[in-house]
């Protein structure tokens, strides 16, 4: 697959050299055992790659979100999975951008270190998914501490992280002057919490993708936990949402761009009838149909990194991005199975794996549904349907 001008191609390239490392065989004996790759992480943040967006006066390396797509992009591109890691990219942002210069001092260079993971990001529960205002996981205040009591499900990486940006409620939503008011962020040390008032299951799922459910049973976290100012967590947590948005849209880029790949040499070496079935204009057609998909969805991802970067308004464009890129992936992902034929179904083309990872995007982090809801009302004005 061409790719034209590519951003930041001395990092494309280190990407890809360090990936490398990492074969299918790796990715397949994880996905075997649903294993961390632990490996594949550390050699991730001893590239630098992972702290890419903390600044340098911080240990890292002070460039955008364009750098850290280009990072993801490339990852998948080669075969591999940045979800066990993209969150180091992402959550960080909001100790960054609305934490204290004593929390920035003691946990941004730690981060960038390597000698903390940041990894989990506590959001969504069972009776909410989506709606975030009907979170009811509550942290009331005794103290110098807040207690926390409640529920959170489909939050990765908990079993992998030493902290944990958490949101929950302060002030009960009936009793907040608005629905997005009352809820604050704590940072959890996970590696106290767990045994102490918290409590990590796994969930066993089609990917392998650490998601855990966490139960909070009146987990004190200290008051100088607190990100920013009680009831004011909502507006801190939505960059980071945006900022998981576009990366997870990179990565999406780059699962298409891997399956465009596998599917165009697949059809030029594959020889039916006498011929390679890439002749075949029932072949042919739908990956270039993919290409043409890809490429736009790409220069969208773009507009809503260069966005983010710029400090403009980029919730709209951080949807859209993530809606194309995902649904342009999964696309190819079927169009490369439906390539490949029987072997497509083999564990050792690895497209059966990476097949089961896009599909996620559909889902995670946020369902098409609710991107069309939001351009619908915040985009085209029309009225809202909940």
């Amino acid at each position: 697959m061409q790719d034209f001008s590519p951003s930041f191609p001395e990092i494309r390239e280190a990407v890809r050299k360090l990936c490398a490392r990492f074969p299918g065989e790796y990715w397949r004996a994880l996905d075997r055992e649903r294993a961390y790759p632990t490996a594949f992480v550390q050699a991730l943040t001893e590239a630098g790659f992972l702290s890419v967006l903390i600044p340098e006066e911080y240990g890292g390396s002070s460039l955008g979100l364009g750098a850290a797509t280009a990072v993801l992009e490339e990852v998948h591109r080669s075969g591999c999975n940045g979800g066990a890691s993209h969150a180091q990219m992402y959550t960080m942002g909001v100790i960054l951008r609305h934490g204290s210069p004593a929390q920035k001092e003691a946990y941004l260079p730690r981060i960038a270190s390597g000698d903390l993971r940041l990894q989990a990001f506590g959001v969504t529960e069972p009776g909410a998914g989506t709606d975030t205002t009907r979170i009811s996981t509550f942290a009331r205040r005794e103290g110098d501490s807040f207690v926390v009591s409640g529920q959170k499900i489909w939050i990765s990486r908990a079993e992998h992280s030493d902290l944990m940006v958490l949101l929950c409620r302060t002030t009960a939503r009936e009793d907040a002057a608005k629905p997005t008011d009352g809820m604050s962020v704590l940072l959890v040390d996970m590696r106290t919490a767990v045994g102490n008032g918290l409590t990590i299951r796994p969930i066993r799922t089609m990917l392998n993708h650490a998601t855990t459910e966490l139960f909070f049973d009146n987990l004190a976290v200290p008051v100088a936990n607190l990100i920013g100012e009680e009831g004011k967590g909502f507006r801190y947590i939505l960059d980071g949402m945006n900022a998981e948005r576009i990366l997870i849209a990179a990565e999406c880029i780059g699962d298409g761009k891997f399956f465009i790949d596998r599917a165009s040499a697949y059809a030029k070496d594959r020889h039916v009838f006498g011929r390679a079935i890439g002749e075949n204009q029932g072949v042919q057609f739908p990956i270039a149909r993919n290409h043409v998909q890809l490429s736009a969805a790409e220069l969208m991802v773009e507009r809503a990194a260069a966005l983010f970067d710029a400090g403009h308004p980029c919730g709209s464009e951080a949807n859209m991005a993530k809606m194309l890129a995902s649904e342009a992936s999964w696309a190819a992902a079927d169009t490369c199975l439906q390539t490949h034929g029987g072997f497509g179904f083999a564990e050792e083309f690895d497209i059966e794996r990476k097949f089961r990872e896009t599909r996620l995007y559909q889902v995670a982090p946020i369902s098409t549904n609710l991107i069309l809801s939001h351009v619908a009302t915040h985009v085209l004005g029309m009225p809202k349907s909940f």
